[in-house]
This record gives C-alpha cells, structure tokens and sequence, in this order.
C-alpha cells in the first residue's frame, strides 16, 4: 500500500474557505477507483507554521497514484488548489 499525504497552506484562512476547499477533496470520495481510502483533516491549532488542510489518501501501488494524479477529476481538483493555495503544497509518499 502506498500512502500520500498533502499539507495545503490556503490565502484565506477563514473557516468558511477552509471548509469549502475541504469539501472540493472530500468530493473525491468513491469516484476514482483506484483512490483506496481519503482522509480530509483541518488545522486545529491556527499556528503561524500550520498548514490549514491535511489530505491523506492511500493506494495499492505507484502506478496506482500515478493514475490518480492524472485523472480528470483529480485535474479539477489541482485546479480549484491552485487558486486557493498561498504558495505550494507540500507532500510526502510512502509505503505503508
């Protein structure tokens, strides 16, 4: 199993955008088949070094998210982050 875990740092920080960006990712949820399990979590903290948004997702192989990153709702997805990140997101992959 390979796990990928984003952090996303939006310009508007107010929970109300935090929640709208959460429901774009959840949206994903059951439609790509090869995205196994998601996870959406938000900044609890509001810290000067918190990320606002914590998106975890799991699949059964690299091929698997390679699949995932370019599926056309996944596409719109990176989209709609683009114009809501302050700056860029940062991720890690790993097996699990």
């Amino acid at each position: 199993m390979l796990t990928h875990v984003v952090l996303f740092k939006l310009k508007d920080r107010s929970p109300e955008s935090v929640q709208a960006t959460k429901q774009v990712l959840t949206n994903m949820e059951g439609k790509i088949p090869v995205l196994k399990h998601i996870e959406i979590g938000t900044d609890v903290l509001h810290s000067d070094r918190s990320y606002d948004i914590a998106l975890i997702t799991r699949f059964d192989s690299l091929e698997d998210l390679r699949a995932y990153d370019t599926h056309p709702l996944h596409e719109e997805v990176k989209l709609h982050m683009k114009s809501v990140l302050d700056g860029t997101s940062v991720c890690v992959d790993f097996e699990s």
